[in-house]
């Protein structure tokens, strides 16, 4: 149900930290033919993959449209993965999923607007009505009453210790089309009042050639309070490096909402990947909808991994760095299994593991 006479401020609902313990994990099938190479087929290999090892340590739902349903529920036969109907326009879970609030024991939710990354200005498909419609559809199908804001905002946008403090890009918080031109306080404000955070923190870029403008996820994540991982490269040559370089600045003089200094832990990007002809002459090209071509930068952040109980979804590239991030990861998560997934497919059609999955909190 719609809440209307309230915001999530004044009943003290709060944002969790993603290590919070899930009551389940949803996604959204991968199958437009002109984001997803070949009809989404090698993308759904690793969307399948995904989905079986997150169901190992809790459960997930998988939603699908009608086109491929059967075909859904015939590649999780005999799996743990549940499979349900819905409609959509594309696959980024994460990005239009509701924002999950909780005061107590009691959840509620966040329905954000949705326009594509942009809209019409710089969005990255049209039509996107029915991914601005899925937020309300999960709150409505788990019975969890939901806020409404207008505002623009994607999952993938913003990350919190769970105490207080908000991460975000200006380069993507505050781009034109998204929101149009909008006062940076007004905006924190809102923040404030919708999230139940105390401070934020504004991170200037995210990812170089980030098509989303460069969401927070790539970039900058919470492990714990007080503790981030920062996507990093020594290489000077790259672009990456100084947009690293400026994130860091930026961390080592802010404090968290408690006054607490950040440690951070730098986590080196792999060796830049690019689309081969292969791959990009493999989408549909459509007039409206941003192109795939050879030669296009992939943003392969380890950075974007997903938590879920007792385990962290990590994932790798085929390239020499995987060990490393994997030892890291497992350092920096020690009560946690590390399960690498090679994910080059969900770069070729701009996510990654974490954009794809959102939780339900316990």
């Amino acid at each position: 149900m719609k809440i209307e006479e309230t915001i999530p401020s004044q009943d003290n609902y709060k944002l969790l930290p993603e290590w919070s313990a899930h009551h389940e994990s949803y996604m959204l099938w991968p199958m437009r033919p002109d984001n997803w190479r070949e009809g989404g087929k090698p993308a759904q290999k690793t969307y399948a993959e995904i989905a079986k090892q997150i169901s190992r340590f809790e459960p997930v739902t998988m939603l699908v449209n009608q086109s491929q349903y059967l075909h859904t529920k015939n590649v999780f036969e005999n799996t743990d993965v549940r499979v349900l109907e819905m409609s959509y326009n594309d696959a980024f879970y994460r990005d239009i999923a509701p924002t999950f609030l909780k005061n107590g024991d009691s959840v509620r939710a966040v329905d954000w607007e949705f326009n594509a990354w942009g809209g019409l200005f710089d969005g990255l498909y049209f039509p996107w009505d029915q991914d601005n419609l899925v937020a309300r559809k999960i709150c409505d199908l788990n019975r969890i009453d939901y806020y409404h804001n207008d505002f623009v905002l994607e999952g993938c946008g913003f990350v919190t210790d769970g105490q207080g403090t908000l991460i975000l890009t200006e380069e993507s918080a505050l781009s034109e089309g998204r929101n149009g031109i909008v006062d940076k306080s007004s905006v924190e404000k809102l923040l404030m009042d919708y999230l139940g955070v105390k401070k934020i923190i504004w991170v200037e870029q995210g990812y170089y050639m980030d098509e989303t403008n460069g969401d927070i996820d790539n970039m900058v994540r919470f492990i714990k309070p007080g503790e981030v991982v920062l996507t990093w490269t020594d290489d000077q040559k790259d672009p990456q490096y100084y947009i690293s370089h400026r994130a860091l600045e930026t961390l080592e003089k802010e404090t968290d909402a408690n006054g607490n200094k950040f440690v951070i832990h730098k986590i080196q990007i792999p060796a830049p990947m690019y689309a081969t002809d292969e791959e990009s002459n493999g989408v549909d090209p459509v007039n409206g909808l941003l192109p795939r071509y050879a030669g296009d930068r992939l943003v392969a952040s380890y950075v974007n991994f997903y938590l879920v109980n007792g385990a962290v979804i990590l994932p790798i590239f085929n390239d020499a760095q995987d060990d490393i991030a994997i030892k890291k990861f497992g350092e920096l998560f020690p009560d946690r299994k590390i399960i690498p997934i090679y994910c080059r497919e969900l770069l070729l059609g701009g996510g990654n593991i974490h954009s794809i999955v959102a939780s339900i909190p316990r």
